[in-house]
C-alpha cells in the first residue's frame, strides 16, 4: 500500500519533531552514555538527538548536553568530569577525577586565571593507571600520587599548589606564570615551599621562565614572612630584637644569619623559606648543622614557617615569649658577636 500524507504508520519521529526534554526521571543536564542506558534510553534515540539538527548535543565521548544551545562554562567543568570518571557514572564528588590547571585556578577565585567560559582547554587530573586520552576541550593530566581534592562549587578540585603546577606546565610566557605564582603568595593560597616542591617534582625548574618567576615568588614570600614577623613582635608586645643579623663567634668562624635576634637572653628567631630543589636534602642538612651549632652554643634557636606565622601569629608570640622568659632558667649562653647583614 502506497503512503500518502497525513497518514500514521507509527514511524519513529525524527530528530526535529522530538520534545525537547529528558527522558521520565533524568533532570540533571548532562549525562553520560551509561547513565542514559541505566535510565531506559536506546542507544538508537541517544544517537538520533544527538545528531545534527536534535535537542541533545555529544560534548565529549560519551557525555551528552540534554538540552539545545550552547554549553555554560559550569556544563563544560562538568562534562569534562562525567568524561574522566573510571566508568562514566561515578558522583562528580568521588575519587578518581579532579579539575586542575586554569580551571581549577579560576574556581580557586584566582583573577589572573581566565574564568571558566572562556578557557579553551580543561584540565582533569586523573591517576597514572588509567586508560584514558585527551580529546576535545578535555587535557588528561597523570598523577603518581593525586592528592586530596577540595569542593568548590560542587565540584572536586586539586589543590592550588598542583592546580598551578599543571597550569604552569602548559605556559611559555613569563608575564602569566609570574603572575598567577604572584597570586599564589600575595593572596595567601600557598606558601612558596610547597608551591617550589610541587614545581620540582614536576620537573618545571629547567625551563629560564618558570626559575625567573620562582626567584621573583620567593622575595615576595619572604618579603611577606619579613612583614609578619614584625607584626608579631609589635602586635604581642614582644622586646624589641635585633633584625636580619649575623652571629660569628669573636674572632671565630661566621656562625650562620638570623632573622630576629635577642642578645639579652640568647634567643633567635629564624624563618623558614627555604626553596626545596634537587638539592632539598643538602640544604635541610645545612640548616640543621647551623641550628645544632648555636644550640650548643647556648643560643635558643626558634624555627618558624610562613604559613605559622600566617595562621597562628598568636601561638607563635606565646613561643617566643616562653623562649624569651625561659632564658634566665638557662645556663648563659656563650659571647657572640652580632653584625648586620
Amino acid at each position: 500500500m502506497r503512503n500518502t500524507p497525513g497518514m500514521n504508520h507509527n514511524t519513529p519521529g525524527t530528530p526535529r519533531t522530538r520534545p525537547a526534554s529528558c527522558p521520565a526521571g533524568l533532570t540533571q543536564r548532562l549525562a553520560s552514555t551509561g547513565q542514559l542506558r541505566a535510565m531506559g534510553v536506546p542507544a538508537a534515540e541517544v544517537a538520533g538527538r544527538s545528531a545534527a539538527g536534535g535537542d541533545w548535543q555529544q560534548l565529549l565521548p560519551g557525555v551528552f548536553l540534554l538540552r539545545p544551545g550552547a554549553p555554560t562554562g559550569d556544563d563544560r567543568l562538568r562534562a569534562a568530569l562525567l568524561y574522566a570518571r573510571r566508568d562514566g557514572e561515578a558522583p562528580l564528588d568521588g575519587p578518581g577525577a579532579m579539575l586542575t590547571g586554569l580551571a581549577a585556578l579560576s574556581l580557586h577565585g584566582f583573577s589572573s586565571a581566565p574564568p571558566a567560559p572562556a578557557l579553551d582547554r580543561i584540565d582533569v587530573l586523573v591517576g597514572r593507571t588509567r586508560r584514558l586520552r585527551s580529546t576535545g576541550f578535555v587535557r588528561v593530566v597523570r598523577a603518581p600520587e593525586s592528592p586530596e581534592p577540595v569542593e568548590l562549587d560542587g565540584l572536586p578540585v586539586a589543590p592550588v599548589a598542583r592546580a598551578l603546577t599543571d597550569a604552569v606546565s602548559g605556559l611559555h610566557d613569563a608575564e602569566t606564570v609570574r603572575g598567577l605564582l604572584t597570586e599564589a603568595v600575595r593572596g595567601g593560597h600557598c606558601e612558596p615551599p610547597v608551591l617550589v616542591r610541587e614545581l620540582s617534582r614536576a620537573r618545571l625548574l629547567t625551563r629560564p621562565h618558570v626559575v625567573d618567576a620562582v626567584d621573583s615568588l620567593l622575595v615576595e614570600g619572604r618579603g611577606l614572612s619579613e612583614e609578619r614577623l614584625y607584626e608579631m613582635v609589635r602586635d604581642f608586645g614582644l622586646p624589641d630584637p635585633v633584625w636580619n643579623v649575623d652571629l660569628r663567634l669573636p674572632g671565630g668562624p661566621h656562625l650562620g644569619g638570623v632573622d630576629a635576634y635577642w642578645p639579652d637572653q640568647a634567643v633567635a628567631v629564624e624563618l623558614d623559606t627555604r626553596a626545596p630543589r634537587q638539592d632539598e636534602d643538602a640544604m635541610w642538612s645545612e640548616y640543621t648543622r647551623k641550628r645544632e651549632h648555636l644550640e650548643r652554643l647556648g643560643i635558643t634557636v626558634v624555627h618558624l614557617t610562613p604559613r605559622k606565622l600566617r595562621e597562628a601569629m598568636d601561638q607563635q608570640a606565646t613561643v617566643v615569649r616562653t623562649a624569651l622568659m625561659a632564658a634566665s632558667e638557662r645556663q648563659p649562653a656563650a659571647y657572640v658577636v652580632v653584625l648586620p647583614r
